[in-house]
Formats: structure tokens, C-alpha cells, sequence
């Protein structure tokens, strides 16, 4: 009698636990019965089935994020260009996502990520390199959601967000292109400091002439103040001689014997009546 209450105490609890389910707050799910979906979009909580007959599929409803490899596209000018992208996308319909993908998220991510592929590949075949990296990324990137948002709807997939992250050169060509940018930055440097060094040539020139011309200037009104000065002199002296011309002439004598006689051992051989000495040999005056 123990054994078989044990036996139906286990079964009784299996059968209850077989019954009950949760579906966590960031999942969603459905309820199948024998393959058949029965219930969709379960929502989180605790919810009862029929043992042994449905079974439940869960699935992961938050924002998940498809980040593929970086791929090779030609744009219109047949030049590659190394794209790097991800989509943003959510489970928008559960029972479409189980129907069209077998609630497989890899498999989902295999068809976003052609679909995104195709859409790049479309876009920048319609564009040059400079049109894609100058400033139609986020165009791009709009037309791409658009479209990946229609063929994904009928997946029961959301599609939140499409982004390019990265555009650069193929490997094999990226090299070429930044010596060829080397050597166009460096060509401009050389002629930039070639119109420095004529522009620096013409300021010195410039500077100069400029120097020659202040100093002439300079000169020619230094010897015209002192013309004058030597005119204003003359003129003093020669009003300063006529009020007493003799005190003039003594005065004018008496340097001259000092400066010819500084020295006691000067000698001047002068003739004792030229006017040299005309105040010694003339007492009276």
C-alpha cells in the first residue's frame, strides 16, 4: 500500500508539474498542441496546459542585435568598398516567427542578414565613393530599414534600427589610393611653401626698399635741420660780431693762441708782423 501511494503521490506531482508554465517578463511564447499552435504571445506569468498533449514554445522578445562580417561592395564606379553593419530587430508576431522560421533566431539572422546584403549591394551600385562617404550614409542606412522592414513583417520581425558603421577601401587598393594621397598632400605642401618663400622674398624686398627709403628721408631732413642750424649760428655769430667786431676778433685771437700754444714745448714759426699777431705787437688795442 506504501509503495503504490508513493507511485501515485509521484505521478499526481508529475502530472501537476507538467500542467504549470512561466514565461519570464523579457519572453514571449507559444503553446502547441501535438505541432499545432493553439495559443500565441503568451504573455509572462504563470499559465496552466494540458499535460502530455501541448507543450510550449518560449522566445526571447527583447531587442537583439544582428552584427554581421564586414562584406565587399562595388559601387558605381566598379570600386570595392569594405562595409560593416548591424540591425537592431525584435519578435514583433510569435506565431509568424514560429511558422516562417521555426522560432530558429540563427536562421532568422541568415535571412536578415541576405536581405540587408541585397539592399546594400543595390544602394551603393547606384552611388560613387565619394557620394557613400561624404554624406549618404544615413540615407542609405533609411532606404535599408525600409526595405529589410517589409520582407521582415511578414517573418514577425520588428525591424528597430538599421546602422552602417564602418565604409572603408578594399585591402588590396588601399594602399595605392593613400600613396597617391601622400603624394597629392605633399605636391600641395611644396607649392604652399614655394608661394611662402616668394611671399617672405617680396616682404623682405619690400621691407627694405621700405628702410632705404626712411633712412634717405631720415638724412636728407637731418641735413636740412642742420643747414638751418648752421644758418641760425651763422646769422648769431655775425649779429654777435657787428655789435663789437674788435672784442669778436680779440676774442677769436685769444683762442687761437691757446689752442696753438697748449703745449710749452709747441714751436710755430709764424712771422712776428703777420695779423696772427696783431694784438701783441699793438699794445693799444
Amino acid at each position: 500500500m506504501k509503495s503504490l501511494l508513493s507511485i501515485f503521490v509521484a505521478a499526481v506531482l508529475f502530472i501537476g508539474s507538467s500542467s504549470v508554465y512561466t514565461v519570464n517578463q523579457w519572453e514571449t511564447g507559444v503553446v502547441l498542441r501535438l505541432g499545432e499552435i493553439v495559443k500565441a504571445d503568451v504573455e509572462p506569468g504563470l499559465h496552466f496546459k494540458t499535460p502530455f498533449i501541448n507543450n510550449v514554445r518560449k522566445f526571447d522578445s527583447r531587442l537583439q542585435t544582428l552584427d554581421s562580417a564586414a562584406e565587399r561592395f562595388l559601387t558605381s564606379e566598379k570600386k570595392n568598398l569594405e562595409v560593416d553593419s548591424f540591425v537592431k530587430w525584435r519578435i514583433k508576431d510569435v506565431e509568424k516567427f514560429y511558422t516562417t522560421m521555426n522560432g530558429d533566431n540563427r536562421l532568422a539572422g541568415m535571412r536578415l542578414g541576405q536581405i540587408v546584403k541585397d539592399g546594400l549591394r543595390a544602394e551603393f551600385g547606384n552611388r560613387t565613393v565619394k557620394e557613400v562617404i561624404s554624406g549618404e550614409r544615413v540615407e542609405i542606412a533609411q532606404k535599408i530599414k525600409n526595405t529589410t522592414a517589409k520582407a521582415a513583417d511578414s517573418f514577425g520581425i520588428e525591424i528597430e534600427d538599421v546602422r552602417i558603421k564602418r565604409i572603408d577601401l578594399a585591402k588590396d587598393v588601399s594602399e595605392s589610393v593613400y600613396r597617391r594621397m601622400e603624394a597629392e598632400r605633399n605636391r600641395v605642401a611644396k607649392d604652399l611653401r614655394s608661394k611662402g618663400s616668394e611671399a617672405a622674398e617680396k616682404i623682405r624686398a619690400d621691407a627694405d626698399r621700405q628702410r632705404v627709403v626712411i633712412l634717405a628721408e631720415a638724412y636728407s631732413e637731418a641735413e636740412i635741420l642742420r643747414g638751418k642750424g648752421d644758418a641760425q649760428a651763422a646769422d648769431i655769430y655775425a649779429k654777435a660780431y657787428n655789435k663789437d667786431a674788435e672784442f669778436y676778433g680779440f676774442y677769436h685771437s685769444i683762442n687761437a693762441y691757446q689752442t696753438a700754444f697748449k703745449d710749452k714745448s709747441d714751436v710755430l714759426l709764424v712771422d712776428p708782423k703777420s695779423d696772427f699777431f696783431h694784438y701783441f705787437n699793438d699794445s693799444t688795442k
